[in-house]
């Protein structure tokens, strides 16, 4: 018996999992991000409140780079006080267990490839589409990560003047129709047509992100997670037509791609780190 952590920038999610299975988890919103001794004060809490006699280790996934070896954690994006937080020496102290850390999306991928859909895939990549873009990387059977933490930041590949998160992510529809993603939604499931091609074009510019991914780590599959993934019906087609241009396209239709099916993936991902 583990707990997961899965630390966001709005949100902190902990649970406890058991072959598999989280059998109890709980969650609460992320305050007084400007001061690191609250923000701490709240993932302990939160540990505490799933914690019980047979738990062996934490897992916990964070939305920044990661020291995975000592479990530093540095300049998350969203949350101004962690600059450089010694996060697993934190919590092996306060705990008394240990304590492995690392990229949040890195712990989506884990999670998949032991848990979801990509079981039984040697190399994998992950998408995970929300207010920004990250993603996660599985080289046979196992995490890569990079020297710093740092590989799978496909979102900040240069890309028609900014970068690939500007048009794979919320922000696209916040920048180019002064609109939501969510509202996005709302209104093409609604049936209204400037939504529908909102939806269109994100998908085509979703279908270069792969085409980058494909050229630089050509993976058996790719999963596409985060909470766009819900609108796929919406911009799969677009997205497909984007990639018939590939330039080796027999590797193109080899290529699977999965959408993300359980929401405590993540979570399983992070319990998965000490395995």
């Amino acid at each position: 018996m583990v707990i997961a952590v899965d630390l966001g920038g709005t949100n902190i999610r902990a649970g406890r999992v058991d072959n598999s299975q989280v059998v109890v988890q709980k969650y609460t919103a992320l305050q007084d991000k400007d001061i690191l001794e609250r923000t701490l004060e709240q993932i302990i809490t939160l540990i505490g409140s799933v914690m019980d006699a047979s738990v062996t280790g934490i897992g916990i996934g964070v939305p920044s780079v990661v020291d995975v070896e000592t479990g530093i954690v540095y300049d998350v994006t969203n949350i101004p006080s962690w600059k450089k937080v010694e996060l697993k020496s934190i919590l092996e102290t306060k705990f008394g267990l240990p304590v492995r850390v690392n990229n949040d999306v890195n712990c989506f991928i884990l999670g998949e490839h032991r848990h979801g859909v990509a079981r039984g895939f040697r190399s994998v990549v992950g998408l995970a589409m929300g207010t920004g873009l990250g993603g996660g990387i599985i080289i046979n059977n196992e995490l890569y990560a990079g020297i710093n933490c740092g590989a799978g930041e496909f979102g900040l590949v240069p890309y028609l003047g900014e970068n690939i998160e500007a048009y794979c992510s919320g922000g696209f529809f916040t920048k180019q129709y002064n609109t939501s993603a969510l509202d996005a939604f709302n209104k093409a499931s609604a049936g209204d047509q400037s939504a529908l091609d909102s939806w269109k074009e994100f998908g085509y510019h979703v279908g270069n992100a792969i085409k980058t991914v494909v050229y630089t780590y050509d993976p058996e599959a790719i999963v596409l997670g985060g909470s766009l993934v819900k609108a796929y019906h919406f911009f799969v087609d677009s997205m497909t037509s984007s990639m018939l241009d590939f330039a080796f396209p027999e590797s193109m239709k080899k290529l699977k791609i999965f959408t993300s099916q359980d929401s405590n993936i993540a979570l399983l991902g992070a319990a998965s780190l000490l395995s």
